[in-house]
């Protein structure tokens, strides 16, 4: 069984998207969703510098759009199950046929800027501890006032909050956790902080009109495979403010039989992960369209 995944905020570098926008009709529908939700993706994605794409409310309508762009450009597959980290669960939702790709990226720039609002009360930030046991690691955290925002499993937990907390943390690690490193978001993301922006989510939520899955939908809130569309837009509207549970998520994938997973661009986080925790599972990252012959062939091998 395949299973398309796609990778949170963070993932994203300068220029990430030029290569995506030479491919046939990428540009044009770059264009439209740029005017759909009053964002030029095209520029963000080809000429922004790492702090433009670093604002939140950049970054995450540009990663759900480079991951529609780089699915699409696969084909027509039809994976055994999807997944997201994070924003990337709206990516995710398009791709079950949860919602189509222009309502996605109206849900996803109402976030973005929410939770932009939500990160500019208080100076916040996330960074991933590397190695160490999960319970004495999130012990830990819980002492200095942080919050395990990201339990990502294959020995790695992210926390979250203010820049004091994160300060602290870098120099009282939790024992056995070999290195501290600060992460490319600009806010305390999925914890208490992001509250005011479950609300304003909330009310964009109403707007849409979901559709049920079409394919086994992984949901990061508990790896709970969920079967409505009303259901997974609700988690996408309390996830902001709640941790991510990919740890989980692998778990499930494990339990449903996956024996490859391929990560839409920016690919290679969300497979570092599933090297080292899904052992025999075939991974692939669409980093650039030069990936997307060996992703092809690994679709055709799970057929």
């Amino acid at each position: 069984m395949l299973v398309l995944v796609a990778p949170g905020q963070g993932a994203q570098t300068p220029g990430f998207l030029t290569e995506w926008l030479e491919l046939p009709g990428a540009a044009d529908r770059v264009a439209a969703w740029s005017d759909a939700i009053g964002l030029d993706l095209a520029h963000y994605g080809t000429k922004a510098d790492a702090d433009e794409i670093r604002d939140t409310s950049v970054a995450q309508p540009l990663l759900v759009a480079a991951g529609l762009l780089s699915a699409a450009a696969l084909g027509d597959i039809t994976p055994g199950a999807v997944a997201g980290h994070s924003v990337g669960e709206i990516t995710a939702a398009a791709f079950a046929g949860v919602l189509d790709d222009t309502a996605a990226l109206t849900l996803v720039r109402r976030r973005g800027l929410a939770m932009a609002e939500a990160a500019a009360v208080t100076e916040t930030g996330m960074a991933a501890l590397l190695g160490g046991d999960p319970e004495v690691s999130v012990a830990h955290l819980e002492k200095l006032g942080l919050t395990p925002a990201n339990m990502n499993g294959a020995g790695q937990i992210v926390a979250a909050g203010t820049l004091e907390q994160l300060a602290a943390l870098n120099e009282d690690k939790p024992e056995g956790v070999r290195k501290v490193v600060s992460l490319k978001v600009a806010g305390a993301f999925h914890t208490h902080h992001m509250a005011p922006a479950v609300d304003a989510l909330a009310e964009a939520a109403e707007e849409l009109t979901p559709a049920d899955p079409k394919v086994t939908y992984v949901s990061n809130k508990d790896g709970r495979a969920v079967a409505t569309g009303a259901e997974v837009l609700e988690r996408l509207v309390g996830q902001v403010a709640n941790p991510v549970r990919w740890d989980l998520c692998m778990e499930t994938f494990g339990e449903l039989g996956v024996t490859a997973l391929i990560e839409v661009c920016p690919g290679g986080t969300l497979t570092g992960l599933a090297k080292r925790a899904l052992p025999g599972v075939k991974t692939l990252a669409l980093k650039t369209p030069a990936d997307l012959d060996a992703a092809r062939a690994l679709v055709a091998e799970q057929a």
